[in-house]
């Protein structure tokens, strides 16, 4: 088998066909560990870690606890960044791959043919080949970015001075997260959106961060486009009051990913690729049999876990040839923001569209979660969406460790379990994920505590 990519996707399907005893050639042109423990989930979380810790000894006061004036070193708060990555990085290294038996080539590959790929060194003619090469940050065309200096979170962790004044384009899950620990951190920092900030998230959920990036002095701009850049940097926008001007120490372009696939010569092994990624079937399976993609290079989505997924899919079909269907996968997606904001299968919009009003939604507030309250945080809810027979199409949490709490529906998603099976669930209390419970529980109310059951009652009353 040959894997190209090194990242969570790549690594998880070498190191499981290694380890069932298959030869192994796995290309990576550029750090092991790919872009999540380099350039992404890593560093980010990190850096979040340390704007988290800032941002809670200022606001401490409700709590009893005063804190004296917080001096932020930022130099530091990035060797704590890049200390982390060092130490994950072993686990995803060249040794221990080589170790585990994989023949590692530090070279780009390409194909030359339906089943064979080179580097500079290697050729290696293989039975299965796995495309595993992940994304990059996208760029824009946006007249006088090229000519302007800019970062991507390729480049952005690389900073040693804090930013004075961070201007980020581009208001998804990576612009929102990396702009709310700037902001925490001392930077000045403005978010600009062409559309609505957070806009693939419930809008209730969204509307809740965004809440808190104000409170923090974050500057929200949403319905800009961006028409220029000027050196600065300066960033040109129009809307509906015309053009403004965005001046700032520092442009961060975070406008979204794009496969990484320049330069594999995919159409000498026959495989068809779109805007999205590499064309795949429910197997992963590409247009050439032999050969399969996951990660962001099958376009399916772009998560790490996704990744991870696809790769014990891939070693399950391709080695085994077990029936495999990518297409049922229940993928949750969290935004590591303050609060966290998490979610899994339909939104309450994209459930009316599908079902129209033969839907419920059931929310419940963490205003009445005693944990929040012993916290003294109290923001954010819980969304279950279902069709109106209890099938469970949807749910959405935003508050503190949202993206611990989701992991729960993303089982009873996967393994089909009914609302009557996480009420039976025993919860242990004080803790926030009690929610979850609730949200199932409260399903229930409107039957259980109906005209027909308490006739149900006062009969069996009779009878006890």
């Amino acid at each position: 088998m040959a894997v190209i990519g090194a990242g969570s996707g790549g690594l998880s399907v070498a190191a499981g066909a290694a380890q069932l005893g298959l030869k192994v050639v796995l290309f990576e042109k550029g750090e092991m560990g790919g872009d999540c423990l380099n350039y992404g989930c890593v560093p980010s979380k990190a850096l979040i870690a340390a704007a988290t810790a800032a941002h809670e000894m200022r606001t401490s006061k409700p709590l009893g606890v005063r804190a004296s004036e917080v001096a932020i070193d930022f130099g530091e708060v990035m060797a704590h960044v890049r200390t982390a990555i060092a130490t994950i990085a072993p686990h995803d290294s060249q040794d221990r791959f080589e170790g585990l038996g994989v023949q590692v080539v530090r070279e780009a590959a390409r194909f030359i043919d339906r089943r064979t790929v080179v580097s500079d060194s290697v050729r290696v003619r293989a039975r299965k080949i796995v495309i595993a090469t992940g994304s990059r940050a996208a760029v824009p065309k946006i007249p006088g970015l090229s000519e302007t200096p800019f970062l991507t979170n390729e480049t952005l962790f690389e900073l040693d001075v804090l930013p004075s004044r961070l201007v980020i384009l581009g208001g998804g899950p990576i612009g929102v997260e990396l702009g709310q620990a700037f902001r925490r951190l001392g930077s000045e920092v403005v978010i600009v959106e062409a559309d609505r900030l957070l806009g693939r998230e419930d809008p209730s959920a969204a509307a809740a961060v965004l809440d808190q990036l104000t409170a923090d002095g974050v500057t929200l701009m949403a319905g800009r486009k961006a028409v220029r850049v000027e050196p600065g940097p300066t960033l040109i926008v129009e809307g509906a009051a015309g053009e403004e001007k965005i001046n700032g120490s520092h442009l961060l372009v975070a406008v979204g990913r794009q496969p990484s696939l320049d330069g594999l010569d995919l159409e000498k092994a026959g495989v068809e690729r779109n805007a999205r990624g590499v064309v795949t079937d429910k197997r992963l399976r590409t247009s050439n049999r032999r050969i399969y993609a996951v990660g962001d290079a099958a376009g399916r989505g772009q998560f790490t876990h996704l990744a991870g997924a696809h790769a014990g899919l891939v070693v399950r079909r391709a080695i085994f040839g077990l029936p495999v269907n990518a297409d049922t996968l229940q993928v949750p997606r969290v935004t590591y923001s303050d609060p966290e904001l998490a979610a899994i299968g339909l939104s309450e919009a994209e459930a009316r569209q599908a079902h129209g009003e033969d839907i419920r939604v059931e929310i419940v507030e963490f205003a009445g979660n005693d944990r929040a309250i012993a916290e003294g945080d109290v923001r954010g809810f819980g969304k279950l969406i279902t069709t109106a027979k209890g099938k469970i199409l949807g749910v959405t949490l935003v508050g503190r460790h949202a993206g611990d709490h989701i992991q729960l529906w993303a089982l009873a998603m996967s393994a089909g379990l009914k609302l009557s099976q996480v009420t039976g669930m025993v919860a242990p209390y004080p803790t926030r994920g009690e929610i979850n419970k609730r949200l199932a529980g409260q399903w229930y109310t409107p039957a259980l505590f109906s005209s027909r059951t308490r006739k149900v009652v006062a009969l069996l009353k009779h009878l006890a």
